[in-house]
Parts: C-alpha cells; structure tokens; sequence
C-alpha cells in the first residue's frame, strides 16, 4: 500500500479568523480526526499534492512534532474560483478498528464484447469497502474477459477478501460493453435483409 508522508505543524488556534491567518500565510489548514481527539495542523500545498492530484488511493502518514498518524484523507474542500485547496479533513486509522474505504476498481482480462468492436464503459470508478487498516489496498480488481456486448460487470463481481464488506449493492453496475452506432445498425440492415429473404 503506498502512503505518502505529510509533515506539518500543530494548530494551537482555531476559528475563522486563525484559519483566515493560515491561508494567508500559504499553508493549508487540516484536521485530524477518529482517535482520541481531534487534531488541528497545517501545511503547505505541496505536501498533498501527490495524495489528492492523482486517481489512486494512497494512505498518508502525517507527522506532527515527532508523532506520526497514519490517515485517509476524507474530505478536501477547494476555492470555488481558484481551485486552491481550502481545507483537508483527516480519519486517522486504528489497527484492528473497522473503517470506510472508496477504493478504486480496475479490470483485468480481455472483453470478447470489445474484441467484437465494442466500447468498455466504465460506470464506477470505486468501491466503498468497510475493512480493518491492515486490508486496505491500493485498487479492486475486476475481470471483463467474459463480457460480452451489451452486457455489464456488477459489483458482485468484484474481487475482494473476505475480510472486506462492500458496502455497495451488489447489481451495481461496475462497466458495460456499449454496442456502437454502426454495429447496431449493420445488424438492423442484417436483420432487414433477412426479414425480406424470408417473404420472399
């Protein structure tokens, strides 16, 4: 699993006015939460931007005057302008402690729907998995290589361990073989043509 190390420095001061200070100073108020209190730091922005500016999930291990906390980051708030980031919340993980993961699924094999030149669709991105830290992983895996045209990989079809609960419905669409434009209309002329060889 990979994780990315944060430093930063613990918030003493806390409220609108202190948080205003803190992003005029160009660090990034955050907060840490889910262990036995909750804790007040900042950063600077480039700290993050390996966990937050990339598709994979990644844990990150903050540490603050000398104590580290292993964390998933669980809300990031941006300047609706800008696009800076505003405000980062923190669950700090507990060994043994069930907690809620998005995670996200990738596939595995070879569609025969694609081979037949059909298009892969992918309808959702991550899996919410309810698991202990020690089996969080970096990404699901899913196998398409019977997934024929029109037809769709759910979330029952997702390969988790047992020790993993997922939380979402199980005929949830994962991704569909869509059937394109011109092969639905190659097979309505097939069809045509076979429909007047019949009449005739």
């Amino acid at each position: 699993m990979e994780t990315v190390a944060v430093n930063g420095t613990i918030r003493t001061e806390v409220g609108k006015k202190a948080t205003k200070a803190i992003r005029k100073q160009g660090e990034v108020p955050c907060v840490i939460y889910g262990g036995e209190g909750v804790i007040h730091f900042s950063s600077a922005p480039s700290a993050f931007k390996h966990l937050i500016f990339t598709p994979e999930f990644k844990l990150a291990e903050i540490t603050l005057d000398g104590t580290a906390y292993k964390c998933i980051l669980k809300e990031a708030q941006y300047h609706p302008v800008t696009d800076e980031i505003v405000h980062l919340d923190f669950l700090q993980l507990i060994d043994g402690q069930n907690v809620l993961v998005n995670i996200p699924v990738a596939f595995k094999g070879v569609s025969p729907g694609v081979k037949a030149g059909g298009k892969l669709v992918s309808k959702l991105r991550t899996i919410k998995v309810k698991t202990t830290p020690d089996q969080i992983v970096n990404q699901l895996f899913v196998d398409i290589s019977e997934v024929t045209l029109g037809n769709s990989v759910r979330v029952r079809d997702v390969e988790v361990t047992d020790k993993m609960q997922v939380m979402n419905p199980g005929a949830t669409p994962v991704a569909s073989v869509e059937i394109p434009r011109a092969l639905k209309s190659a097979g309505a002329a097939e069809e045509a043509e076979a429909e007047v060889a019949e009449a005739e």
